[in-house]
């Protein structure tokens, strides 16, 4: 007499952000997943996740949590490097003590300096710019110094979803209340859809021999420029504008920020492609499947 499968025991943290809300949501078969954002479990208190994951047991953690205001990191050094470089460490020593226990954490291409003329592969230098970069890269490091074949980095960019803070939503928002928006067009990456970013950690959850630093984003390069005219034109398709929308490409110069930001952070996701065996959507495709997700709802 054959015994059911075991379900596979999966915590997510961060999981009311947009990463985590798209981790829940496309969760697959035969997973027993426990599921905490910010209020259920603070990552960074040591003792607290120490006593959460000792009491799950999981298989396996995605840590989708970070502290992702670029600017507002530079004048708070100390709480984004608690929540991105410290609190991966205490999820990674936590997860060291449970046989087995694998853990996903979500990286960024600003961990690169963006001088590069062709997309970073994952093996490339790191050089970040900014605290929001620094402090994702010492969560990388504690990640892989404290587990090492157990983990997974997974670096991606340009974060968006039909829900949250994100670029594609402040757009939508100031497009509507102006009918224009100034828009860097000196710096590329790839916009890439949170949705995508679950499918290639769900993907990878299935991939035990997996491990060190991998790309994720969604097919193709763009400027903030270029995302934000696709917004306009495919918003307007959707029926969530009502009326085109000028789009005006200014210099990095032209628009100050208090954090550096790379000028060229496309990531080169070749060899991710072929360790998955999955391919990502062109993030024009991605961004028209989650307007039409805003527009139903």
């Amino acid at each position: 007499m054959s015994r059911e499968p075991r379900e596979r025991k999966v915590l997510v943290t961060g999981a009311s952000g947009q990463v985590g809300s798209a981790l829940v949501h496309n969760a697959p078969p035969g997973t027993e997943l426990r599921a905490l954002g910010r209020g259920q479990l603070n990552i960074g208190d040591a003792a607290a996740v120490k006593v959460a994951i000792a009491e799950f047991q999981p298989q396996l953690i995605i840590n989708a949590a970070a502290y992702t205001a670029v600017d507002k990191a530079e004048s708070e050094s100390d709480l984004a490097d608690a929540i991105n470089a410290q609190a991966p460490r205490h999820l990674a020593e936590a997860a060291e003590a449970i046989p087995g226990c694998r853990l996903l954490h979500i990286s960024t291409d600003y961990v690169f300096n963006g001088r590069a003329a062709q997309p970073y592969q994952p093996s490339d230098p790191t050089d970040p710019l900014s605290v929001y970069g620094r402090t994702k890269l010492g969560g990388e490091h504690a990640v892989l110094g404290v587990l090492a074949e157990r983990a997974v980095v997974l670096r991606t960019a340009w974060v968006y979803a039909a829900q949250g803070k994100n670029f594609l939503l402040t757009m939508l928002r100031l497009m509507r209340e102006r009918g224009a928006v100034r828009v860097v067009a000196d710096q590329k990456g790839t916009p890439t859809a949170a949705a995508s970013i679950a499918r290639a950690l769900w993907r990878i959850a299935e991939l035990p021999a997996v491990h060190g630093i991998l790309h994720w984003t969604d097919g193709g390069v763009a400027s903030w420029y270029e995302f934000a005219c696709a917004i306009a034109e495919d918003a307007r398709t959707a029926g969530l504008l009502s009326q085109a929308v000028t789009v005006t490409p200014i210099t990095t110069a032209d628009y100050p920020t208090a954090a550096h930001r790379p000028a060229n952070s496309a990531l080169d996701c070749r060899a991710s492609t072929a360790s998955l065996g999955i391919s990502p959507e062109h993030w024009r495709t991605n961004l028209r499947s989650t307007l039409a997700e805003i527009s139903h709802s």
